[in-house]
């Protein structure tokens, strides 16, 4: 078996120890891979950012910051999350979004048993493109089908049908349980037999 000497013979890792470690690591992102990495190059290089580099291969910068880190308390956070990516439709477009809710609220309806604190909306995408077209809004600021469906759904609206309540159906058959099972029987004998 391939035995590394980690800081300076005090700690020997096996070859797989070492893949299982680098495979960890690689798992990680951002500050949580590099309080890792801090932990690791505290356990098994004294804290060298330097020996971590040749004994793991991570990056020495990383390390560094995970140790300093981990030192102070501090977490350091990229910019990555705040300038990347492709931002909500509603942030583009606040405006327009403003009357989308309005609209869907205007369409929104409680859930007739009161069992969830869900609103359920009779609104489907299409009607409310259409319907925010007739307030004037540019086909450009409004969103595909699709993605009107997941704005909708984003916020809230959930885009199903609400169900009337239906009234319960009454027996004309006496029951054992029924309260009513003697005026059933009675109203039974009163109706002319058509036989």
């Amino acid at each position: 078996m391939d035995v590394a000497t980690v800081a300076e013979g005090k700690v020997s890792l096996e070859a797989i120890h070492l893949e299982d470690i680098r495979f960890a690591a690689s798992k990680m992102t951002g500050a949580r891979r590099r309080a890792f990495q801090a932990e690791m190059a505290l356990k098994y290089c004294s804290g060298s950012a330097r020996r971590a580099e040749d004994v793991f291969g991570w990056s020495r910068q990383a390390v560094q910051l995970g140790l300093h880190e981990k030192r102070t308390g501090i977490v350091c956070l990229g910019l990555h999350p705040f300038c990347c990516g492709a931002k909500l439709w509603e942030k583009k477009h606040p405006e327009v979004a403003q009357a989308l809710w309005a609209l869907a609220e205007s369409h929104a309806q409680q859930d007739p048993t009161f069992r969830t604190t869900l609103s359920f909306t009779r609104l489907t995408a299409e009607a409310a493109i259409k319907q925010l077209r007739a307030q004037g809004f540019a086909d450009e600021v409004l969103p595909s089908r699709s993605g009107m469906s997941e704005v909708l759904n984003r916020n809230g609206y959930r885009l199903r049908p609400v169900l009337k309540a239906k009234p319960q159906k009454k027996s004309l058959k006496p029951t054992p349980s029924s309260p009513i099972s003697g005026n059933v029987t009675a109203i039974a004998r009163t109706k002319p037999s058509y036989a």
